[in-house]
């Protein structure tokens, strides 16, 4: 009887463990459990079409098209002639073993790619054959297009999401399409819309029965929205072939809006190199390339000496501190010294012997002498050196320099603007303004990038205002109202100090450095450098070919467009930086080109041979030949 009761008693437990065991499975936790982690659901994508990409006037840079990718559900991949399946897919046994445990590692009961972006014709083949082989099937993807060979650092790419992100975003699965580079990474969210989701019910024989719970979790697709960029293709794709043959960078900006106009960087590349099955092999050639360098935004990135452009900034700080006015001159004498020993002098190259000059034409002629003395003088103003230092750093920092600036793009270079700290760490036995008296004329330990000299460029042409320069204007209909680009920013100079360094800038275009690049109807303000360009080799400061610089804006007054030009080992600005700065800004204003001969002189003007020469001559120094 006891051992009936005890029968009876463990039946009755094990039944109330199970009974508790499902009721906890199906309704305590089967309202909120996730069906993708249930082995009974298949789940099937619907993926978006991405937003597609158009410039400020609406000409299309980036479209979309079909891509068909082969997937693999390990958990369901039965036994199959291998040999078969991977002469269908070309591919060898070794591929397929390593495709299948890259697959598992993953997760045995997720989707992922096994192999992506077929041909069409290859995928009209596959369909028909693919149902032999339980495990695999075709999913529809977006790829991107892109109809204009231009502005690929501006757009970017797309390229396959990898385990990493995988594993630590919810939306993304391994071998999804996410934004990489540029605009698609950075407007990622925007661009990429909301895929939608089929669930699907299973029964033990792995065979769809219907939907899963009448659909509850289904949800549609969303596509997603289209940007429209502020730059202009044409300037951009003009300022690309001024720029053929070349290094460097350019960029333009509305100076009313903040909005860039151009963002060019050369070398650069066909943006259709990083699409499809091609594109990884075309990743390791283009990354790979590091004497081009052709993924690396040399307007964004590139961090040079600002050179002689960086004397107007020092000049309005001059008058801002009231160490100089209108009336105040310099005689220069070939140079500027500045210590007791025969190689403490500065030279100078004005032109201007022994004559009083004054900013205006200081700035025009380029004069090295007044604007070390200046410099010296802001400094001397303080009684501590750190003091003046300091003063003198917070003023260029306000032209938005030694910062990342705050633009709508993922990658950049914040630059270096020195503050007293840096000196009295560096220099532990004392300094001062003569230690550095490089500054004045933008060499020294200062460096910026081009987009940086064409926003203080913008802040000159607005007599102290400018706005965070940012590359989308809208998204759909919408116009960005972010008041981090809609706030102007102001630096600490008085507006009443502009004018007579905006009559300089104009004057470099009318009687100095620029007079060669003028533009008939078009009033230029500018300022050409030549900056010294130097590396170390072998522990010794070896010289090498200068870099040509202009910044200006046009026209003078309501002023249009700012930019700044860089061309490596160019030489002097006024050879080549000032006449692809003029035709950029003929090109945005007119419309068209009037100086034939210029335009053709400068797209057909290649530095491959200085280039060459110079890394043969780095390559000797190094291995220590003469």
């Amino acid at each position: 009887m006891k051992r009936s009761f005890l029968l009876v008693f463990l039946i009755t437990l094990v039944g109330f463990i199970y009974i508790g065991r499902l009721f906890q499975l199906q309704i305590i936790r089967g309202g909120n459990s996730n069906p993708v982690q249930s082995a009974a659901v298949k789940i099937e994508y619907d993926y978006p079409e991405r937003g597609y990409i158009y410039d400020r006037k609406g000409k299309l840079l980036v479209a979309n098209q079909l891509s068909y990718d082969v997937m693999i559900i390990p958990k369901e991949v039965n036994s199959l002639d291998t040999i078969q399946f991977c002469d269908l897919l070309k591919i060898t046994k070794k591929d397929f073993i390593r495709r299948v445990k890259k697959a598992e590692k993953y997760a045995r009961w997720l989707p992922s790619v096994f192999v992506k972006q077929l041909a069409k014709g290859d995928f009209a083949f596959l369909q028909e054959k693919l149902h032999k082989f339980k495990g695999f099937y075709i999913q529809k993807r977006i790829i991107r297009n892109y109809p204009i060979n231009s502005a690929a650092n501006v757009l970017g790419y797309i390229s396959e999401v990898n385990e990493r992100v995988a594993k630590n975003t919810s939306y993304y699965e391994q071998g999804e399409l996410i934004g990489w580079w540029g605009v698609e990474k950075e407007y990622e969210k925007e661009l990429r819309g909301l895929k939608g989701k089929k669930h699907l019910k299973r029964n033990n024989l792995n065979k769809v029965t219907g939907a899963y719970k009448n659909g509850i979790y289904d949800t549609l697709a969303i596509n997603g929205n289209d940007l429209t960029l502020t730059i202009d293709s044409e300037l951009q794709q003009y300022g690309e072939k001024l720029m053929t043959g070349k290094r460097g960078g350019i960029v333009a900006i509305e100076p009313s809006s903040g909005e860039i106009l151009a963002l060019i960087t050369a070398p650069s590349y066909d943006p259709n190199m990083m699409v499809g099955r091609k594109r990884s092999k075309n990743s390791v050639r283009l990354f790979g390339d590091t004497i081009n360098n052709p993924t690396y935004d040399r307007g964004l990135q590139g961090a040079y000496s600002p050179g002689s452009p960086f004397k107007i900034i020092n000049g309005l700080i001059g008058l801002q501190e009231e160490v100089i006015d209108e009336k105040f001159y310099v005689k220069c004498k070939h140079g500027y010294r500045y210590g007791k020993r025969k190689n403490e002098v500065m030279g100078c190259h004005c032109g201007i012997v022994n004559r009083p000059i004054r900013i205006k034409k200081a700035i025009a002629k380029s004069c090295n002498s007044y604007f070390a003395t200046v410099y010296r003088k802001v400094i001397d103003k303080y009684k501590k050196t750190d003091d003046g230092f300091n003063t003198w750093s917070n003023h260029v920092k306000s032209f938005g320099l030694g910062n990342y600036l705050g633009y709508d793009l993922p990658v950049g270079q914040k630059g270096f603007i020195p503050n007293a700290k840096f000196y009295n760490d560096w220099y532990k036995f004392g300094w001062g303004p003569t230690t550095n008296i490089s500054n004045a004329i933008g060499q020294g330990e200062i460096s910026t990038t081009p987009i940086q000299l064409a926003n203080a460029t913008v802040a000159i042409a607005n007599k102290g205002i400018y706005y965070t320069p940012h590359i989308v204007k809208k998204v759909n209909t919408n116009s960005i109202k972010n008041p981090k680009f809609t706030t102007p920013k102001k630096t600490t100079i008085d507006p009443k100090h502009f004018p007579v360094v905006i009559d300089a800038m104009h004057e470099v275009f009318k009687t100095g450095t620029g007079k060669y690049s003028q533009v008939k109807g078009i009033e230029i303000c500018g300022k050409t450098g030549t900056v010294e360009n130097y590396t170390r080799i072998n522990g010794k400061k070896v010289k090498l070919e200068d870099h040509s610089i202009l910044i200006a804006f046009a026209p003078k007054d309501n002023p249009k467009i700012a930019l700044a030009v860089f061309v490596e080992n160019g030489g002097y600005g006024s050879t080549i930086a000032a006449p692809i700065t003029s035709l950029m800004i003929e090109k945005y204003l007119n419309d068209s080109i009037g100086r034939k001969h210029i335009e053709e002189r400068m797209i057909n003007l290649s530095l491959k041979e200085t280039y060459n020469k110079q890394l043969q001559n780095l390559d000797s120094l190094e291995t220590g030949k003469k």
